[in-house]
């Protein structure tokens, strides 16, 4: 699949008429092409719809992004439900692939009156970039040459602007064995080219089903919830969680920090069977 390039410009006027720009991410929904697919005994989309109610009615943003394993059998119908879902926060949406995905799929099926294609989002002090680290047929992560040509080249093109960039899998261990050997294979070359961009200020991942933050020098790195079924913090083999489904907000603030918080949806049970040892 030929990388999308084309830019997506937000005024301020856009942006609520606020020099920040406020945006909320959706990670690993995991729809199936039946509406009552379950995964690990949850069924994805009963918990998906109580995460896009909890943004309409407590969270004002200016944009979406939703990061990978949208579809946990990468079927046409889950996508056009997942367009859906999106279309009813009224807002700009962006997203890029997970390893559960097929990305052609997506471009063909992720339609909508507020939903784009583009992998990068300009606004008036910050750049953010969206990456595709899935490779087809695997679990693991992976940045082709033509990716990292793609983020250094757009990284020299607004060289003046703060940046967010965004992929599935994880670029750094996160404490955690069986996750660790499925992130991003090639982080060393990643973190290659962010060396010579001063200013990436955060990345922001899914995949890891569990909420992560820390600093590495000037950037903040960060993963978000599921939107369903969690995992457990710290396991070494594959271990279900039985923290609650939720979604990040940031705040990127014109003076290039970035202001964020993970939003847990508590208003009712979610049930998960942890007797399966695998998804």
């Amino acid at each position: 699949m030929k990388l999308d390039t084309t830019t997506f410009h937000l005024s301020p006027s856009q942006c609520r008429g606020s020099e920040d720009v406020n945006l909320v991410q959706l990670t690993d929904c995991h729809l199936f092409a039946r509406s009552d697919g379950k995964l690990l005994g949850l069924e994805t989309e009963s918990s998906l719809r109580a995460v896009i109610e909890d943004i309409q009615q407590n969270t004002d943003f200016d944009f979406v992004l939703a990061t990978g394993d949208l579809s946990q059998d990468a079927s046409e119908a889950s996508y056009q439900r997942m367009s859906q879902f999106l279309d009813l926060l009224k807002k700009p949406a962006f997203w890029t692939p997970g390893n559960h995905d097929c990305p052609q799929q997506m471009q063909n099926s992720i339609q909508g009156k507020n939903l784009f294609h583009h992998k990068r989002i300009i606004t008036q002090y910050w750049q953010v970039i969206l990456l595709d680290s899935s490779v087809r047929g695997k679990v693991h992560g992976f940045l082709t040459q033509d990716a990292l040509d793609f983020l250094h080249n757009a990284l020299n093109d607004k060289a003046e602007l703060n940046t967010l960039l965004v992929l599935h899998h994880q670029p750094v261990q996160i404490g955690s064995a069986w996750l660790d050997n499925i992130g991003l294979k090639n982080n060393a070359e990643f973190m290659a080219v962010l060396a010579l961009h001063s200013q990436v200020k955060g990345i922001l991942w899914g995949h890891i089903h569990q909420e992560y933050q820390q600093n590495l020098s000037n950037m903040k790195l960060m993963s978000t919830p599921s939107t369903c079924v969690q995992f457990e913090p710290g396991s070494q083999d594959f271990e279900a969680g039985s923290q609650s489904p939720g979604y990040r907000r940031l705040c990127l603030k014109a003076d290039g920090s970035i202001e964020t918080e993970v939003i847990r949806i508590e208003s009712q049970p979610f049930v998960v069977d942890y007797s399966i040892r695998g998804y």
